[in-house]
């Protein structure tokens, strides 16, 4: 015997409130106090109520989903699954939820786009891994599509014209040689990515001009490894640009501390790890890992979860507000977590 459908007038019964509580509680949860909204909840639970999304979407004209890509894992330390999960969750309590995709580039991504709006109608996406010349916001904007991208929009003047969420790169970097110069380093080298990437340079930018407010000059060209010591002056920083593999992280610390490195910053916990294995000097990687926790290296923790809430704070209000004036840029601040190897 199939047991009876749970309806709306009997949460409302299970919680002594009006069934318009009850469809506000569902929909518009920011109308109804907190102590409403737990007891609405938890008779939903308790009953095991759910709500049609078919007639839901009907009477909103919203499917209540929200879109986002699955990134591509590189050398198994991948940190999206912390910001999936937190926007996953975050979701949920505003009345969403997250449906998953995977794309190889921006334009086979422009073509999922086109085919979530044709199969759920999602209500907003979620972009990231933003980079130059992203064409994947304009082709959203130009629809009047709601999104918000996890990452800045690189190149673009006054931060864009769009919402986005991101972490300030170059302040995790700039604390992370901040705390080597107080350890006395003064030939503290940077490994990072090719120049071009929005990120990377951004990471960069936070050891160069730290260095410099040290009154160390860091020197780099064509990926070469350099120090000022031909020019007379203190002996400063150097760099070197990898693929960011663990491998090229070896290779380029073994060649930064030949050339007199006594700590290195890394662009990321893959480079750091390949970076540990040249030699005894301290290094700090980006991204705060479960390997950097298990083989106890010092790195920049990104505040995802935090990051992931702010993504749906935006997007709700795009969808269920006013449109607001300008666009929501919001930028989030690292933690160097400190372990024994820096």
């Amino acid at each position: 015997m199939m047991p009876e459908k749970v309806t709306i007038a009997d949460v409302a019964r299970r919680a002594s409130v009006s069934r318009q509580t009850v469809s506000n509680v569902l929909n518009s949860p920011d109308l109804v106090r907190e102590e409403t909204r737990e007891r609405v909840r938890q008779a939903v639970e308790e009953l095991g109520y759910r709500v049609n999304q078919a007639a839901r979407r009907m009477r909103t004209g919203r499917s209540r989903l929200l879109a986002v890509r699955i990134e591509q894992t590189q050398d198994g330390m991948n940190v999206f699954d912390r910001f999936l999960h937190g926007l996953t969750e975050s979701a949920a309590k505003a009345g969403y939820r997250v449906i998953l995709y995977s794309a190889d580039d921006d334009q086979s991504e422009i073509a999922t786009f086109d085919d979530l709006l044709g199969a759920y109608e999602p209500d907003a996406f979620v972009l990231t891994g933003t980079h130059y010349g992203d064409v994947r916001t304009s082709w959203l904007a130009e629809r009047e599509l709601a999104f918000v991208t996890f990452g800045r929009p690189w190149g673009m003047p006054e931060g864009g014209d769009h919402p986005w969420v991101d972490v300030d790169g170059a302040a995790g970097t700039a604390a992370a040689t901040r705390h080597l110069l107080d350890a006395g380093h003064r030939r503290i080298g940077f490994i990072g990515w090719p120049e071009g990437s929005g990120v990377g340079d951004d990471r960069r930018s936070g050891w160069v001009r730290t260095l410099e407010a040290a009154g160390l000059t860091p020197r780099a060209k064509n990926g070469e490894a350099r120090t000022n010591d031909a020019e007379g002056g203190e002996a400063g920083a150097l760099e070197r640009r990898t693929d960011g593999s663990a491998a090229e992280g070896e290779a380029a610390a073994r060649e930064l501390i030949a050339a007199g490195a006594t700590a290195l910053v890394c662009v990321s916990d893959s480079v750091a790890l390949g970076a540990m294995q040249a030699g005894p000097v301290p290094v700090i990687g980006f991204d705060d890992t479960p390997v950097a926790a298990a083989i106890g290296l010092t790195s920049l923790s990104q505040p995802l979860s935090d990051a992931a809430v702010r993504c749906v704070r935006v997007l709700t209000r795009l969808l269920e507000d006013d449109s607001p004036d300008k666009p929501d840029h919001v930028l989030l601040q690292p933690s160097l977590v400190i372990r024994r190897t820096a």
